[in-house]
């Protein structure tokens, strides 16, 4: 199956098909979209070799690199989830919700419920890893559960089409986000795939088959005038958008000046319903702690290998890490960041513009560290430590780079709790975005209440739609458990990283933030820049994921002893 030429009659031919069969969507029953996602994930599986090969060769990535591992990984997200929703499906058949664990009330009242881990196999390959999804305040943790899968409840819900504009730098990011539109809120989807990563697209038409061979999918081809039409034609009820904000506002209020004059006098052109995910500027709160040589440099690795993921072009790419102005460790810390970056190989600056926004963070910090060189359209990383925090408007807090590019910034405190609180206020109001922060704490730290306390305040405070303790953001995400999405409350005129979520497999109906922590130390770690078999791990991991079994369990465990 050919893909359809970017032109508006082949638009107006995708959507008469969708028109026709939106409604059969909405009233299609549980056995038969069951059915659907177990022949997607024959079909996937298929072509997964081929995936992978298209993606490494379009971002310029050596073969049995962390980067192909990177890919993998991206892959193996889209079999859990392939998965995750079909057992999603089961529960509601049998019980009229997805299957969870028992949702406890958070001091204060707020309904939490345990998402991870799900099975052994979690467990085992995330060892101390644990996560749960918090509901907005006010829902009871009866109401937390009952609502799950609520548009599976209304019988009388009617057919609607969505225009979903594709990502264009993370392929695993494209079919999360029309699944979740077509099997979590039950629309139809017309996919514009995005120019940078286009070349997915015939991929994409064979691993979904299913989907297209029953009218309830289809995909076109385009850049920003397709996707305008698409958004703007009678007959889409709905948008839904990965990537920048500038793109939503150039759709939602008219490009240029005029667009700004719109935006400021809050008269949209586009009144239709938008969801979105637009990217964020990730802090990492270091909070100071008793650690010695090997947790610096260990540390150091994980960011070093966070930044790395996907060349940088990830809207959860730690950007800015804040640590205490005293902490003995700060200088060590940040002189072992750029050892390890140092001896990292670069990678293609493969996304448009990425060469242009690393030289104005240059310009702006002319102090910026460069490690390695830029031969083959390369980009060196770049680090800027010492950016003053007091700087509210400076590019490393308002300009999310989306290049290989981070930053190091130093709160002055008297004390670690007054500096996690500070650190967290320094979070919420000066740095742009609300999708992801981390927070990296050493448990001997933690041994005093008053930090304990400080770091539950953090969590509870950051207004991120995820927080992350000692976690890379691409190791919650993969999960695909965790509602995925800026902190709720944005709109169209302060839209931040995002309005909605994806990946909300479990479909709870008003999620807050999800909250996953795991271990300071990692006893098995084969996905860093220093791993030697990343690739063959992630590789493994895919295949686990389309049809788990013990055999791949332990043959996934033998290779990360061996990283």
């Amino acid at each position: 199956m050919s893909m359809h030429p970017p032109s508006r009659k082949a638009a107006d031919e995708a959507l008469k098909d969708l028109q026709a069969n939106k409604d059969a969507w909405a009233a299609l029953g549980i056995d038969e979209r069951i059915v659907i996602l177990e022949e997607i994930s024959r079909d996937m599986l298929q072509l997964a070799e081929r995936w992978v090969a298209a993606s490494i060769h379009e971002k310029g990535i050596p073969e049995n690199t962390l980067g192909e591992g990177e890919e993998w990984a991206m892959l193996s997200s889209i079999f859990r989830e392939v998965r995750l929703l079909r057992q999603s499906l089961i529960g509601i058949r049998k019980h009229g919700r997805p299957g969870t664990k028992r949702c406890t009330l958070r001091p204060g009242g707020q309904a939490a419920v345990k998402v991870f881990p799900q099975t052994l196999s979690d467990s085992i390959l995330f060892r101390g890893v644990n996560g749960e999804v918090w509901m907005e305040p006010g829902i009871t943790a009866d109401e937390a559960v009952k609502t799950q899968a609520r548009v599976y409840q209304d019988k009388s819900h009617k057919g609607k089409i969505v225009v979903v504009l594709g990502a264009g730098n993370a392929s695993c990011l494209v079919p999360g986000d029309f699944l979740y539109k077509l099997f979590a809120e039950n629309m139809v989807v017309i996919l514009k795939t995005n120019p940078v990563n286009a070349y997915l697209g015939p991929l994409l038409e064979e691993g979904f088959s299913a989907l297209i061979q029953r009218g309830f999918f289809r995909i076109v081809e385009g850049g920003a005038e397709e996707g305008a039409y698409l958004c703007n034609h009678p007959v889409v009820d709905e948008i839904h958008i990965t990537g920048s904000d500038k793109t939503l506002e150039a759709i939602v209020f008219g490009p240029g000046p005029e667009g700004a004059r719109r935006k400021a006098e809050r008269s949209p052109l586009l009144l239709k319903k938008i969801t979105a995910e637009l990217g964020n500027i990730t802090p990492v709160i270091v909070v100071p702690g008793p650690w010695n040589d090997r947790d610096v440099m260990e540390q150091a690795i994980e960011l070093v290998s966070w930044l790395a993921c996907n060349a940088g072009f990830n809207c959860h790419t730690p950007r800015v890490i804040i640590q205490h102005k005293n902490w003995s460790h700060r200088d060590a810390f940040i002189g072992a960041i750029g050892d390890v970056l140092s001896k990292t190989e670069t990678r293609k600056g493969y996304y448009p513009g990425a060469k242009e926004r690393r030289a104005a963070f240059i310009a702006a910090h002319p102090e910026a560290r460069q490690f390695g060189g830029a031969d083959g359209g390369h980009l060196p990383w770049t680090f800027i430590a010492d950016v003053d925090p007091h700087s509210r408007e400076d590019i490393c807090f308002r300009t999310e780079p989306f290049c290989s590019l981070f930053s190091e910034t130093a709160i002055e405190a008297p004390g670690v709790p007054e500096f996690v609180d500070r650190a967290v206020e320094f979070a919420n109001e000066t740095l742009w975005g609300t999708l992801y922060a981390a927070i990296v704490v050493h448990p001997g730290t933690l041994k005093d209440p008053q930090v304990a306390a400080a770091l539950e305040r953090a969590i509870a405070g950051l207004g991120y739609g995820m927080i992350g303790v000692n976690l890379r953001a691409e190791y919650v995400y993969g999960r695909m458990l965790a509602p995925w999405g800026g902190f709720p409350g944005h709109d169209v005129y302060d839209v931040q990283s995002g309005i909605g979520f994806t990946n909300n497999v479990l479909l709870f109906d008003r999620p807050q933030k999800a909250v996953f922590r795991g271990p300071f130390r990692k006893r098995l770690n084969p996905v860093t820049v220093t791993s030697k078999r990343a690739k063959e791990f992630y590789r493994k991991m895919a295949y686990f994921e389309a049809s788990p079994s013990l055999r791949k369990l332990l043959g996934l465990l033998w290779t990360a002893v061996r990283s």
